[in-house]
């Protein structure tokens, strides 16, 4: 976050907003499809809207800006009401990764209007497409409580339940571990090389890298 802010502070501001409205549409992409596939737990709380308020966690919102780095409030999933618990579960969980890939596929079709090619509003849709490709890529690595493990996990074969069941109580503190060291020893860190891959997937869509 402070790199891109000393290289260009009105993209440190898009890049932030970019984050924001990422982990709301994230969030509200979950609680919709749960509501579709059977499960209305999110629903009737609330969830399946765009009002931030409703996805967005103040602590959470604060790190996002101090850091440029937090969460959003988790959507609530009963999976035992889904009408197909397996893979409902699984389309669940892959729509929230999925819907910020749809903000990147978005930000690639702006970029191709003469009127976001320059100035201020191609900063702003390079880096909410960065903002949101790296939720995307983030929130797909396989580990508790991300959206990658609860996507890979319930296809995995009986015979690794006691690995599923360490890293379900493990994979938090493991997540965090990652992100401590990622912060502290850049030229080792082990989230920098898994979110390199934001930039080949921007490239994919025809959109500059800013950084």
């Amino acid at each position: 976050m402070l790199s891109i802010f000393e290289a260009s502070p009105a993209g440190a501001v898009a890049f932030l907003l970019g984050i924001l409205v990422g982990i709301v549409v994230h969030e509200a992409a979950h609680a919709w499809s749960a509501y579709r596939l059977g499960d209305d737990t999110a629903y009737r709380q609330g969830r399946v809207t765009l009002n931030p308020a409703e996805h967005l966690d103040p602590l959470g919102s604060v790190l996002i800006v101090v850091a440029g780095f937090g969460w959003g409030k988790p959507t609530p999933v009963e999976v035992r009401k889904l009408r197909n618990p397996l893979w409902g579960s699984v389309a669940v969980a892959f729509a929230g990764p999925a819907s910020n890939l749809l903000i990147v596929a978005l930000c690639a079709a702006l970029i191709r209007i003469p009127a976001f090619q320059a100035g201020y509003l191609l900063l702003v849709v390079v880096f909410v497409a960065l903002a949101n490709g790296l939720l995307f890529v983030f929130n797909l690595i396989p580990i508790p409580p991300l959206d990658g493990a609860k996507i890979l996990y319930p296809l995995l074969p009986r015979s690794l339940d006691g690995f599923v069941r360490f890293m379900n109580e493990y994979g938090p503190a493991i997540l965090v571990l990652l992100i401590l060291v990622s912060f502290l020893f850049e030229s080792i860190s082990p989230l920098g090389v898994i979110l390199s891959l934001v930039r080949p997937l921007l490239n994919l869509f025809g959109l500059p890298t800013p950084i």
